[in-house]
């Protein structure tokens, strides 16, 4: 079952927020799809301090380990690590092409109130990363989103280049810079050498630091070592991040533009033929890493050897290739009946992102750290995972009841009222107000 073509929206005297019966449901349905896989791969490594472990303990975890939790650690960095939070990226740049086709059929610029809302994101993510949890990707949507501004009246083409160069080249080009500047500074290799190895020592201190802060400290002792970490530890390492987001992102607006989604029963030979090829990269991007990752426990690798930068794109490749995998399987079977109402589950939670990503937050804090339950590096990789999807799976549920009553989540009602300067009705309209709308 195929959905039809959607038409642009009607003229809007002012500005408003996209109404549920606008909202193209596939789109929610890949969003709660990332969401998922965002909650997992962040619950494995961050909120159960795996990413706070030196490689020498992460390494003895893994010699413990049974077979089914080695398999399922090399499983979430092949298929999981990296891959939904690109597609999370991506479809914040096609969000932007349809803030920008809404503008338009207003006649209107999108400047202004695309600007209020990335204001405001921003503010929020202040608060979700110095009150509870430093891997905030609310204040680097914000900040990233602004740059997309420079594009808008850009040609696909051109799109093109400047993602494929922001993807590729620019991890290269800053782990270079990161390797000699350093090293330039120092006045020498040797001194150079001397100066990386006393930072990763100062690193594992402080990865030390924070996870016995996070998993036996108060609130107030996490909050001042998640600021601490962050600014020492987290900030710096954003640098490649950055670049390669913005990448996505044009992707994204490029995908909105040609309205791959909107019409996409119009484009299933355009989703066959991404699928093969992505699905190629991927299997490519994913064998040269698994060598990589066995030649480094053979110890036959030295994982801070200067080549290993130059795996930044092969890396890139294969996070993109296989987030494509992911995004084209959805949209090819969301046009098959049974499908669509399988997949169908996911939207609501994909229409409350915003909540449901905070929501993970507090409850992972509750979970893990010392001022709940302190479940910190005391529970296997499957049981993580399992509990992450038992979560999700209730997220799921509270969604669907969530949004048969309401018009947004609670979140996503804050941003709205934030950005549109006046609070924003809440309660869905009775069945006769309604009808007396439509009759007027």
């Amino acid at each position: 079952m195929s959905q039809p073509p959607s038409s642009p929206p009607a003229p809007q005297a002012e500005a408003r927020p996209v109404d549920a019966s606008e909202r193209l449901a596939l789109l929610d349905v890949l969003r709660g799809f990332a969401l998922c896989g965002v909650f997992v791969s962040n619950t494995f490594m961050w909120f159960s301090g795996r990413a706070y472990l030196t490689r020498a303990q992460f390494e003895a975890a893994m010699a413990s380990a049974t077979w089914v939790d080695q398999a399922l650690m090399y499983t979430m960095g092949i298929l999981v690590n990296g891959k939904f939070i690109t597609i999370f990226s991506f479809l914040f740049g096609l969000g932007f092409s349809v803030q920008m086709m809404r503008a338009e059929a207003r006649g209107a610029t999108i400047t202004p109130l695309y600007m209020r809302r990335l204001v405001m994101m921003f503010l929020i993510g202040c608060v979700h990363l110095f009150g509870l949890w430093l891997g905030d990707i609310l204040t680097t949507y914000a900040t990233i989103g602004f740059a997309l501004l420079l594009f808008r009246e850009r040609q696909d083409k051109t799109l093109l280049i400047w993602s494929a160069l922001l993807l590729l080249v620019s991890p290269l080009v800053v782990n270079l810079a990161m390797k000699f500047v350093p090293m330039l500074l120092s006045g020498g290799a040797e001194a150079g050498a001397d100066a990386a190895k006393a930072a990763m020592e100062r690193s594992s201190q402080l990865r030390a630091e924070t996870r016995q802060a996070f998993s036996s400290g108060t609130y107030v002792e996490m909050v001042r070592a998640n600021a601490h970490y962050f600014f020492a530890q987290f900030l710096p390492g954003l640098a490649g991040f950055f670049l390669p987001l913005l990448g996505r992102f044009l992707l994204g607006l490029m995908a909105g533009r040609r309205r791959l989604f909107h019409d996409a029963p119009q484009h299933l030979a355009f989703f066959r033929k991404l699928l093969r090829w992505s699905l190629g990269m991927a299997l490519i991007g994913s064998a040269i890493g698994m060598v990589v990752q066995y030649m480094m426990r053979q110890k036959t690798l030295d994982p801070q050897s200067p080549w290993m930068m130059f795996l930044s794109p092969v890396r890139q490749l294969n996070e993109m290739g296989l987030a494509a995998v992911y995004v084209a399987g959805l949209v090819l079977l969301f046009q098959r009946e049974a499908w669509q109402r399988r997949l169908m589950v996911l939207a609501p939670v994909g229409r409350m992102a915003l909540t449901n990503y905070l929501s993970q937050t507090v409850i992972s804090l509750f979970i893990y750290y010392g001022f709940g339950l302190g479940l910190m590096g005391k529970i296997s990789p499957g049981a993580t995972i399992a509990l992450s999807l038992v979560i999700f799976a209730v997220q799921v549920v509270l969604s669907h009841w969530w949004l048969a009553r309401f018009r947004f989540g609670p979140a996503e009602w804050l941003w709205r009222s934030l950005t549109y300067g006046k609070a924003q009705p809440m309660r869905h309209p009775s069945a006769p107000a309604a009808a007396a709308v439509t009759a007027v």
